[in-house]
């Protein structure tokens, strides 16, 4: 960004244009559909289609069409090989090798798979711990397999507090791994403000206590790269939906170190065995010998297909890159939002520094809900309202411009001055 000139107003739009200009990857937004009419800013929620993602599903409904069930062995994407094609082209977005990767299930699925594999209480060790501000579906699966083994999660379930309300303490986490601990399942990412945890620091102090750690990567993978082997961790699991652009309900996916590998699925299906004995039907489980194991079900080949081509987006574009733009956009989004909504009510909820900021900005207000609707009705600008009070804002690094900052910026400043929130109830739809 060193080439733009210095007498320049950095808070211009011809400010953020030059930005555009220099990106090198500014290209990547052509092969997405974004609406002429709109700006996106929701990608942390549901990222959009791409024309590769698009022709990837065409492709598996054409070899639907036209080879019935030779499909399964047949053509350039064989399906019963399809989960571990897919996991090999994720296993680099989160450090690890192809063997230790399935694209699989739902979130919590693959969450209730996992906790079934490595929640063993035994003596004194059958408490969960996780924190106050994970996403609600997964502490519902903590609390649900807690009954399942006849503990009453009131007591057994460990939720770290927040000094704030909005981010956790790593410290505070540590403090609580006790030796009534038996299993840890933490988010990489806090969905309300982003807050992005330290998982090498919290893992080795699970291990140097003797308990297994699972991150929840829904709100980093795709957007942050992890080495989730060589930290260690024990497992992790996360939807495609998200910053990979897998499509709305796309497959989940999971990551099960090899150490684990041969540990028997808490939940078994005949999608775990081993390639070569699956079609022996015999009442004997083969289990995989690598992540595969930990799959259940037939593979929902439809809502697997758009990641084959969204995946080979982030192969071109590298994660790496992908993270210097994310830093520098969200970085550029709260320099205006200091600049040119000062006064107007509202606080960053989001950290500042680098190094645990993931990839959106989180804005509190009073009148979160109703501003995020005029945001949308009347500006044209998709944002995301989580309860009870921010505003999410996420530009993406594959299809938002700096353009497209600057310009939802200078609009939240419009609906603010002209207090056009006021027309809206400041209560939440249906789905927010």
């Amino acid at each position: 960004m060193s080439n733009i000139p210095h007498d320049l107003n950095p808070y211009s739009l011809e400010y953020a244009a030059k930005l555009d200009e220099q990106d090198k990857l500014a290209r990547f937004r052509d092969e997405f559909y974004l609406s002429p009419d709109s700006i996106y800013m929701d990608g942390n929620s549901l990222g959009l289609l791409s024309k590769r993602a698009e022709r990837t599903l065409l492709e598996v409904l054409n070899a639907w069409k036209i080879q019935g069930i030779d499909g399964w062995t047949q053509g350039e994407n064989p399906w019963f090989y399809f989960a571990e094609k897919l996991a090999a082209m994720s296993a680099p977005l989160v450090g690890a090798s192809p063997e230790e990767v399935i694209v699989t299930g739902s979130t919590t699925v693959n969450l209730h798979q996992l906790v079934a594999t490595f929640y063993k209480p035994q003596g004194t060790r059958t408490k969960i711990l996780a924190d106050e501000l994970n996403f609600p579906s997964d502490i519902y699966a903590l609390q649900s397999q807690l009954k399942l083994h006849g503990y009453d999660p009131a007591e057994h379930l460990i939720r770290v507090a927040s000094r704030d309300g909005r981010f956790l303490s790593e410290d505070d986490i540590i403090t609580a791994m006790t030796d009534e601990v038996a299993l840890i399942v933490l988010p990489t990412v806090l969905y309300r403000s982003g807050q992005l945890l330290d998982v090498k620091r919290l893992t080795d102090e699970a291990h140097k206590r003797g308990i297994l750690i699972g991150f929840d990567g829904c709100h980093s993978v795709g957007s942050i790269p992890h080495q989730f082997t060589e930290w260690d961790v024990d497992f992790a699991f996360w939807c495609n939906y998200k910053y990979l652009n897998s499509g709305p309900g796309g497959t989940a996916s999971l990551y099960v170190n090899r150490k684990h590998h041969g540990t028997s699925p808490g939940l078994a299906g005949w999608f775990g065995s081993r390639k070569d004995k699956q079609f022996d039907m015999e009442h004997q489980f083969h289990q995989d010998e690598t992540a595969g194991a930990f799959q259940i079900g037939t593979p929902n080949l439809l809502s697997m297909a758009p990641l084959l081509g969204s995946l080979e987006l982030f192969a071109e574009a590298t994660l790496e890159k992908l993270r210097q733009k994310s830093l520098h956009m969200t970085r550029y989004m709260m320099e205006l939002i200091g600049q040119e909504l000062g006064g107007f009510g509202f606080t960053l909820g989001n950290p500042t520094e680098d190094e645990r900021r993931s990839g959106h900005v989180s804005l509190e207000h009073q009148d979160a809900a109703r501003i995020c609707k005029a945001l949308k009705e009347l500006q044209h600008i998709v944002p995301d309202f989580r309860a009870p009070n921010i505003i999410r804002l996420a530009p993406v690094p594959l299809y938002t411009s700096y353009s497209d900052v600057w310009e939802t910026v200078q609009r939240l400043k419009t609906i603010m001055a002209d207090k056009q929130y006021e027309k809206f109830a400041n209560t939440r739809d249906v789905v927010a």
